[in-house]
């Protein structure tokens, strides 16, 4: 199914600036449904003249009548001129009569999507039409409950049409947890006096400590009498609790947390009160906190991994410099520098949440011990690099970082052999490949006498046992040698997801 943006688009009569604001009110429909009992359907122009829907959402606590998504479809005829009558003259339209859906009767409201204009004196403009159906089939004497939830969706209705809904200043990212109507809601007058409180939103209360009734008291009194004293608290939560701000917050008593939505409600402009939404979140909250701690451990972990491999190295190369064969000296020399390898992925991990790497960072400092290996050998080694390696899992970062290691080690030790020259390193990365090709511009070995000592049984390993991939070889005398690797990124992906 195309996304909102696309079916938007695709009537070519928008601009970004009208598409980001009917996604935050697309953001909104839940609300919106659920306080209207009813479906909410949202309409574009066409350049045609008719209108297509670009957005639908069912009630949580009524039936729906759409049980198949009419997103993409054109509005219908029974709708046609309502629609277009609060499309053209910017006010909402309700249907004279019921209006008879699949043998159901409902009612129907169109509501002008207006949007405000971010400079003043501009005249807000008409992007879209939102429609409620309601389901008349279903009609019974109404609650208390009721009644408000639907007061509060006509005050948003009329919010929409005077462009002060969705609230340009409010959070545009929806944060995990976020309270619905279901969860708890609480109507509040102009002076931040509760007049209306669900049983599921005095339930949350309840487990804070507040153990009266909510209605005629002041939320921000309720709320300041549960906090406890010399609580460091969000400086949000004035504004949250008095209904002046389009914010969301934490409040936590008692080992309970309850996450507030504070949606202010405006009158042409003038605030005439607020929706507060509340959601206990305390196991969830509970579950994060459990998460930042594993990560935060995760990353003190491989920290010290990375300690512990640098004082291996540093043992293994005051050891090298201690041995006086050298045959000893370079076995020891290698085993440092590979195990440097190793800790320059342990060191990425450790910097950050994601056991994900940038590899092409890695790889940069992977170069740097390459480079000791040049001053070692008197070589005069020039590095190019070209493509980029993109991200990769940890499992898979630490072989392939180890395996190049070995073979531009090899071409600047043993290809270059003490003397000026190139290596190059070419990285090419598709959807289901990663190719890495390493060139020396050496002399070269004749053909069958490449790929047997113990560095290139430990890059075969690495590729082929490890990451699934294949090694290719390949030298002309004079000319120097290539290796080429081949990963299938099937293997990565499906780790790194």
């Amino acid at each position: 199914m195309s996304t909102l943006t696309d079916l938007v688009y695709a009537q070519g009569l928008s601009d970004e600036a009208d598409v980001e604001w009917l996604h935050r009110l697309a953001g909104d429909g839940q609300l919106l449904a659920d306080l209207a009992f009813a479906d909410i359907v949202m309409w574009v122009p066409t350049e045609e003249g008719s209108f297509t829907a670009v957005g639908h959402t069912r009630p949580g606590g009524a039936a729906t009548l759409f049980y198949r998504d009419i997103v993409g479809e054109k509005v219908r005829p029974q709708w046609r001129a309502q629609v277009r009558s609060a499309y053209a003259s910017g006010r909402i339209v309700d249907s004279a009569s019921p209006d008879w859906f699949e043998e159901t009767p409902t009612r129907v409201r169109a509501v002008p999507i207006v949007r405000e204009r971010s400079r003043r004196g501009e005249t807000p403009d008409v992007i879209g039409v939102l429609t409620r159906h309601t389901n008349l089939g279903e009609t019974r004497t109404p609650s208390r409950q009721q009644i408000t939830f639907n007061d509060c969706a006509d005050d948003l209705f009329g919010m929409i049409a005077s462009g002060d809904f969705p609230d340009l200043s409010a959070p545009t990212g929806p944060r995990r947890g976020a309270p619905r109507a279901s969860d708890g809601l609480i109507r509040l007058d102009v002076d931040g006096m509760t007049t209306f409180a669900s049983p599921n939103a005095l339930s949350a209360f309840n487990r804070l400590g507040f153990d009266d009734e909510l209605e005629g008291i002041p939320l921000v009194e309720v709320v300041t009498a549960i906090l406890p004293e010399k609580r460091q608290f969000d400086e949000s939560l004035p504004l949250v609790v008095t209904g002046r701000a389009p914010w969301r917050t934490d409040i936590e008593a008692r080992g309970v947390t309850i996450s507030l939505r504070t949606i202010p409600l405006r009158d042409h402009g003038t605030r005439i009160g607020a929706i507060v939404l509340c959601r206990d979140v305390t196991e969830m909250r509970h579950q994060e906190q459990e998460l930042i701690t594993k990560d935060a451990t995760i990353r003190e972990i491989h920290h010290r991994v990375k300690n512990n491999l640098q004082t291996v190295a540093s043992l293994l190369r005051i050891q090298a410099r201690r041995t006086h064969s050298d045959e000893a000296r370079d076995a020891l020399t290698q085993a440092m520098r590979r195990v440097s390898a190793i800790a320059v992925v342990h060191d990425t991990l450790s910097e950050g949440l994601a056991q994900n790497v940038d590899f092409d960072d890695v790889f940069q400092r992977v170069l740097k011990l390459v480079a000791e290996v040049a001053a070692g050998a008197n070589t005069k080694a020039r590095t190019h690099t070209s493509g980029t390696f993109g991200t990769l899992p940890s499992e898979y970062a630490t072989p392939l970082a180890l395996a190049l290691t070995e073979l531009v080690t090899n071409a600047v030790e043993h290809g270059l052999a003490g003397k000026e020259g190139d290596v190059e390193i070419a990285t090419e990365r598709s959807d289901d490949h990663l190719a890495v090709r390493v060139r020396d511009s050496g002399v070269g070995l004749p053909e069958g006498q490449v790929g047997r000592g113990l560095g290139t049984q430990i890059v075969r390993t690495l590729i082929q046992g490890e990451l699934g991939g294949s090694i290719d070889w390949h030298t002309l005398a004079g000319m120097g040698t290539e290796v080429t690797i081949d990963i299938p990124l099937r293997y990565i992906e499906r780790d790194a997801g």
